[in-house]
Formats: structure tokens, sequence, C-alpha cells
């Protein structure tokens, strides 16, 4: 496909139903259903890594993405819908873009957002917000990340308040490996008393902190690639790829309310039981 233009996708995805991102052997994972459906509509010539392809992050197993960025050489007659149409459930292409020149989904973009959903009754947002404003800024996050290397990194971190807890913002040029998932750990102990306002001092500084004084990281089915930004792009939403997507999401809602009712029902029920 000589001249094939540069095009490209932002992808919606629930993350619970894949093995994380990036494509990996006999697992399920977002980026090989990406190939797979390319491949299926004859959008490129090769199977596998598409010409072209970048993309702006490779989350974890279980964590979902609304603006997860993808570039690709396809034909102008592949787009968001067509490409919906051939993904499977739980993976909806619903934007694009054809940039005027060379774009790099991981290097050129200027910043990443992470969201995150805190569920709990006792999470007090004033305390939240203070640990987010002294875990934000410039700081060595080698405590708090996987990665030995370029641990040095500047980030905003936003608390507001939502129905079931808080709504954890994280910001970033980039991220080290389970960063954000372990920021929003430290938060939560802070908040709920299960430590104090020096423990972010101990993480932050020099020395290294593992065993108990470790944080592990937040549970992924929490976290949410909310937004990623890119210098002078704007991306066209496509209709029919946001109706597939907002139908697909509004049943799979529905569903996760009768069940989470019905949970709630077997605990309420074994509740009320007792023992003679």
């Amino acid at each position: 496909m000589s001249g094939v233009p540069l095009r490209v996708f932002r992808l919606a995805y629930d993350g619970t139903e894949f093995y994380g991102y990036q494509r990996q052997p006999d697992v399920r994972t977002v980026e090989g259903e990406l190939f797979d459906a390319l491949a299926r509509l004859g959008a490129t010539e090769q199977a596998g890594r598409p010409p072209g392809y970048t993309a702006a992050g490779r989350t974890d197993r279980g964590v979902s993405a609304v603006a997860q960025t993808v570039t690709c050489e396809v034909p102008p007659w592949c787009t968001p819908a067509v490409l919906t149409g051939a993904l499977p459930a739980g993976i909806w292409a619903w934007a694009h873009v054809d940039p005027t020149g060379p774009l790099h989904a991981t290097h050129d973009a200027t910043a990443r957002t992470y969201r995150y959903h805190l569920v709990g009754d006792a999470l007090d947002l004033a305390t939240a917000q203070a640990a987010a404003a002294a875990l934000s800024g410039e700081h060595d996050y080698h405590n708090l990340t996987l990665d030995a290397e370029h641990t040095v990194r500047t980030v905003t971190i936003a608390v507001r308040p939502w129905a079931r807890g808080l709504r954890i913002d994280v910001t970033a040029g980039g991220f080290p490996r389970q960063l954000v998932r372990r920021l929003v750990e430290l938060i939560r102990q802070v908040t709920v008393g299960e430590r104090s306002m020096d423990a972010i001092a101990l993480q932050l500084g020099a020395a290294a902190v593992d065993g108990p004084a470790g944080i592990p990281p937040a549970a992924a089915d929490g976290l949410l690639l909310w937004d990623v930004r890119y210098r002078g792009v704007d991306f066209t939403p496509d209709p029919r790829g946001l109706t597939a997507m907002h139908h697909d999401l509004a049943a799979a809602i529905d569903r996760h309310h009768r069940q989470g009712a019905v949970l709630a029902d077997i605990a309420d029920h074994v509740g009320d039981a007792h023992v003679d």
C-alpha cells in the first residue's frame, strides 16, 4: 500500500476484559485485537504490526482507557466506525485525525492524564487533597515505581469528590511503571489514617524504601487512561463510532448495575441471617 496516509485513532476499551494493552502470545490484549481487526479489514498488507504504528502507552492488565492513541497507515475508508465494526466487544475506535506531518503517538505526546476512581465512605476530601499537593511537583519517585531509571518526573495530582468516593486525576509527560497506582494507594492510606503525612516525605526521599514501609499499587480496575494531548492536534469524533460505543457502554453499565444489586441482596440476606 505505497503512499497510504498516516491516520491517528482514539481508542476506548474496558481493560478488565484483556491482559493489558501490549500484544502478548497466547492471551487476549487490546493491541493484539487491534492488529487482528486491521488485518481482517484488509486495511494493512501485513499481519501483525501495521506500517507506521505507534501507541501512546502500554496500560497494564485491568486498566481501561478512553484516550488511547495509535497511529498507523490505513486507507481513507478505514474510519473509526469501520474499525469498531471489526473490533471485539469492549474496544471502540471513536475519533481520528489525519496529521499533516509525522506524528509519533508515544514521543510526541505533551501530557498524559490517568484517572482513578477511589471507592470508600471514610475518604476525607481535605486530607486527600493535602496528600495530593505534597506528592505533586517535580520529584524522584523511585520508591513508587518498578523502574530503576528515569524516575524523576513533574506530576500534577487533582482530587475531587464523586458519588462513591474520590476521583483522582494524575497528569505528567509520561509515567514510570505503576507510578499512578502507587500514588493513589499512598493517598488512600494517608486519607484513611493508615499512614501519616510523614509517609509522603519518606517515599519521596533519597533512601530506598521497601518491605512493610513500601507502597503497593492500587487495584488496576479503578484506573483509566483519561487523556493524551498533542500540540496542534485536534481529533474529530466519528458519529457512527460514538453511537456504537455509547450503545455498548449503556448495556454494560446496566449489566453491572444488575449484578451489583444481586450482590448487595446476597450480602443483606446473609447479614440478616442468624444461627440459633
